[in-house]
C-alpha cells in the first residue's frame, strides 16, 4: 500500500446532485481538520463549483493550499454525452474514464479515489488501466438480495442482471491496480469477497452529519403552514417516480377520511417540470376530495437545513421503487429518532427489518402503502419501531468514521506525525 506522504491523491466526481457533494465535503473537511499530509486534487464539473460553492470554499476556510478543486474545461464538459439513454450513459462512462486517466497523469496522482465506482467498472472489467492505483465506492450491489428473507423470487431479467454483476465484479476484483472496493451495504462485503476469495471489499458508513444545533421546528412549521393537529409524514429527496411519489399520493384514496384528516403529507425536494405539473394536478384533486393537507417544498435544501425537516416529521416515508443500494434517508431518520415506512425490497428493506426502524410494505402497491400509513396514524410510534436499535444504526454512520476509514486505508499521515 502506498504511503502518500507528500504525494498526490486524486478524487474524481462529476455529479452535482445526490450523495456525492456531501461525500466530497466530508472528505475535504476531514482532510483539512486533521491536517493530512500530501496533496488532494478534487476534479469536478464546472457546475459543481457554482452549485456547491460552499464545499469548494472549505480549503480556503482552513487556509489549506494542499487541497485544490479542479474543474473540467468548458470544452471537456461540452463533449460529455448527456444522460438521455442507456447507450448515452455507456458512452459517457468511457468518456469519463478517459478523463480520469488524463487528470491523473496531468496531476501526477499516486492514487485515485472514485466516490462512484459503479459506472467505471465496465472499462476496468475489460482490462482498461489507469495511471496509478485506485479505490472507490460501489453503490449498487444487488446480486446478494435473493438471500434476504423479504426478497421475492427474482424475475429472469433480474437474475441475468445479478449474473452480469457477479461477472463484472469478479473481473474488477482481479484488476492489478485495485486497492479497495468500499460498500455502503455491509451485507454485500462478504459476498463480494467470496467472488474471488480475497478481501478487497470493505464496509464503509453512509454518513450523516450532525450539525450540533437544534432547528426552530415551530418556526419551520409556521412558515410551511403545517396544521399542528396533524401527523407529519415526510417524503424527502429528488422527488421522481423512483421515490414512490405516485404510490404515496394514490394511497390517500385508500384511507378512511377520518384518518386522512389527521395527515399532513410533506414533500421536500425538487421535481422536474413535467413531474411538477402532474403533481399539482394530483394535489389539487386530492385536497378537494379528501381532508388531507399536502405541502411541497420545491427547492434545493442545503445540508445544514436537511435534518430540521426530519426532526419536525413524525414519520419518514421511504417507499422507493425497486431501489438498489443504501439510502441516506434511513440514516437521517434514525439520527432524528423517527420511524420509517420503507419498501420491503433490497437493502433498505433488510436494514429496516434488522434494526427495527419502522414498517415494511410492498411499495409498488398503493393499497399496501396506504395500510402502512394507516398504521402510523392509529398506533403510537414506539409500538412500530425500536429507538435503541435506531440509535445503534445511526452511530454506525458517522461522518468521521466515513472519512477516517478511507484516508487511514490510504495511509495518509497527519502533518503533525
Amino acid at each position: 500500500m502506498n504511503n502518500l506522504g507528500d504525494h498526490n491523491l486524486l478524487l474524481f466526481e462529476l455529479s452535482v446532485g445526490g450523495h456525492y457533494p456531501e461525500y466530497i465535503a466530508h472528505l475535504v473537511n476531514y482532510w483539512c481538520e486533521q491536517k493530512l499530509a500530501g496533496h488532494l486534487h478534487v476534479v469536478v464539473s464546472p457546475q459543481f463549483l457554482k452549485r456547491h460553492a460552499d464545499v469548494a470554499a472549505i480549503p480556503d476556510y482552513f487556509n489549506n493550499s494542499n487541497v485544490r478543486f479542479v474543474a473540467l474545461t468548458p470544452t471537456e464538459q461540452a463533449r460529455l454525452k448527456p444522460y438521455r439513454s442507456g447507450i448515452d450513459r455507456q458512452i459517457r462512462a468511457w468518456q469519463e474514464f478517459d478523463l480520469i486517466s488524463q487528470y491523473a497523469t496531468a496531476l501526477e496522482a499516486e492514487h485515485i479515489f472514485l466516490p462512484y465506482l459503479d459506472t467505471r467498472m465496465l472499462p476496468l472489467a475489460v482490462g482498461k488501466t489507469l495511471p496509478c492505483r485506485f479505490s472507490g465506492i460501489y453503490f449498487r450491489p444487488s446480486f446478494h438480495y435473493p438471500s434476504f428473507p423479504e426478497h421475492r423470487a427474482s424475475s429472469l431479467s433480474e437474475s441475468v442482471q445479478h449474473l452480469r454483476e457477479k461477472l463484472t465484479l469478479s473481473r474488477v476484483l482481479q484488476h492489478p491496480q485495485l486497492e479497495t472496493i468500499y460498500s455502503l451495504d455491509p451485507l454485500a462485503v462478504e459476498p463480494i469477497n467470496n467472488l474471488d476469495g480475497g478481501h478487497k471489499a470493505k464496509s464503509i458508513p453512509d454518513p450523516v452529519k450532525n450539525h450540533g444545533f437544534s432547528p426552530d421546528l415551530t418556526g419551520i412549521k409556521k412558515r410551511l403552514g403545517i396544521n399542528e393537529s396533524r401527523q407529519v409524514q415526510l417524503l424527502f429527496g429528488d422527488l421522481n417516480k423512483r421515490k414512490g411519489v405516485d404510490q404515496v399520493l394514490a394511497a390517500i384514496s385508500f384511507l378512511p377520511k377520518k384518518l386522512v384528516a389527521k395527515l399532513c403529507l410533506l414533500l421536500v425536494g425538487s421535481m422536474s417540470p413535467p413531474n411538477q405539473n402532474k403533481f399539482q394536478e394530483q394535489k389539487t384533486y386530492l385536497e378537494k376530495t379528501y381532508p388531507v393537507q399536502i405541502i411541497h417544498v420545491n427547492e434545493y435544501i442545503s445540508e445544514s437545513e436537511i435534518q430540521g425537516y426530519f426532526e419536525l416529521a413524525d414519520v419518514v416515508l421511504a417507499p422507493y421503487q425497486r431501489h438498489i443500494g443504501m439510502s441516506g434517508i434511513l440514516n437521517r431518520a434514525a439520527s432524528a429518532q423517527k420511524p420509517v415506512l420503507s419498501a420491503n425490497y433490497g437493502l433498505m428493506g433488510e436494514i429496516t427489518r434488522r434494526y427495527k426502524l419502522g414498517l415494511l410494505v410492498d411499495s409498488e402497491n398503493s393499497n399496501q402503502v396506504a395500510k402502512g400509513i394507516e398504521q402510523f396514524l392509529i398506533n403510537p410510534p414506539e409500538s412500530l419501531c425500536d429507538y435503541q436499535q435506531m440509535a445503534v444504526f445511526a452511530r454506525q454512520n458517522s461522518v468521521t468514521k466515513f472519512a477516517s476509514t478511507i484516508f487511514n486505508d490510504l495511509s495518509v499521515p497527519s502533518l503533525s506525525l
